[in-house]
């Protein structure tokens, strides 16, 4: 089990030492239980730090937001940047390394264990719990989380309330790291696409009815883009707001920058912005399932993601995340790759 004062421990001293310019990790929101994402710069500010199931977030995103931050500064500070990792939120690193976005020692990396079970879904415990309110969350023995409420304290089967993703988890402790806290005991996962069955036993046209359904409600915020850590083109080709702007670029080129799809969230442009942003993410996606914890809309995008992830593995025996020296999935030919589907 992690150790909350040894993570404290490990923080202070990388602090300490003037290795890394801050730590990026979880702190006591201001929202009843939830932790919040934390910037710490001082040696003092470690006493901040929480770990518990309520870290939902991937941080590895802030790492894409530092890289885009030191090349807009003149002088950018080079040393590291401390981060606390899950096992999902480490295979983003490793992608991050494996496409060369980052190097390895940019980031200083706290990893810490999911204790065999993981992160809460909001939403099944405020459905398990009946109207009371959650004030404290904790990883308990035997595959249960401790609740505290208004009430008192009450011990929850893990597996009731966790988020999708982890009850699908093929990495419950971090597979890169500087330190490491917690247990290695790897959670056996007979069934990791398990979810995906009720979408592969629809017909082809209850399957496209399905999404029809669920792209229409799209608003086409751009919170799943957003949240992913995979997203860090600086021109997105899907959001025609979002584009490389230079110093040298000049108002007619900003004005006549290629539209590939409208806006205006219609069915039509918002089929085609989730298919192409699920293409690009073939390989690549984590199962970390921050786009869909995010989505207002509440429309299933983990699931497009699945699929492509369970494809790569099936098909070509390859899982994101794990290895940051294999070429990615989309950049290696094998000639034992399969080719039914060449006409």
């Amino acid at each position: 089990m992690v150790k909350l004062e040894d993570l404290k421990h490990e923080a202070l001293k990388a602090l300490k030492s003037g290795k890394v310019k801050y730590i990026i990790g979880y702190a006591d929101g201001t929202d009843q239980f939830k932790a919040t994402p934390v910037f710490l710069k001082n040696p003092e500010d470690a006493d901040k730090l929480v770990w518990n199931p309520s870290c939902v977030h991937n941080l590895t995103k802030f790492i894409v937001d530092e890289k885009r931050r030191k090349k807009r500064e003149k002088n950018p500070d080079e040393r590291a940047v401390g981060i606390i990792v899950k096992g999902c939120d480490s295979r983003a690193i490793n992608v991050l390394i494996q496409e060369k976005f980052i190097n390895r020692d940019d980031v200083h990396i706290l990893g810490v264990s999911c204790e065999s079970t993981g992160v809460v879904d909001e939403k099944k415990l405020a459905k398990k719990l009946k109207g009371k309110t959650a004030h404290k969350i904790e990883f308990g023995a035997d595959g249960q989380f401790k609740v505290t409420t208004e009430e008192g304290s009450l011990n929850i089967p893990a597996e009731e309330i966790l988020a999708e993703r982890c009850l699908e988890c093929q990495a419950n402790f971090p597979v890169v790291y500087d330190v490491f806290l917690g247990d290695k005991d790897k959670k056996t996962n007979d069934t990791p696409y398990k979810s995906m069955q009720k979408i592969e036993d629809m017909s082809t046209e209850e399957r496209w009815q399905f999404w029809d359904e669920q792209f229409s409600r799209c608003i086409r915020c751009y919170a799943c883009r957003s949240a992913c850590p995979m997203c860090y083109c600086d021109e997105c080709v899907v959001d025609s707001i979002n584009f490389a702007i230079e110093p040298d670029t000049t108002a007619e080129e900003k004005a006549h920058k290629i539209k590939w799809i409208d806006k205006s969230p219609t069915e039509s442009e918002n089929i085609i912005y989730h298919l192409v942003r699920a293409m690009h993410l073939a390989g690549r996606c984590i199962d970390c399932g921050e786009c869909e914890r995010v989505c207002p809309m509440e429309i299933p995008i983990r699931f497009l993601n699945k699929k492509l992830e369970k494809d790569a593995k099936e098909l070509f025996g390859y899982e994101a995340g794990f290895d940051p020296d294999i070429p990615s999935l989309v950049s290696s030919f094998k000639d034992e790759d399969p080719e039914d589907f060449i006409r």
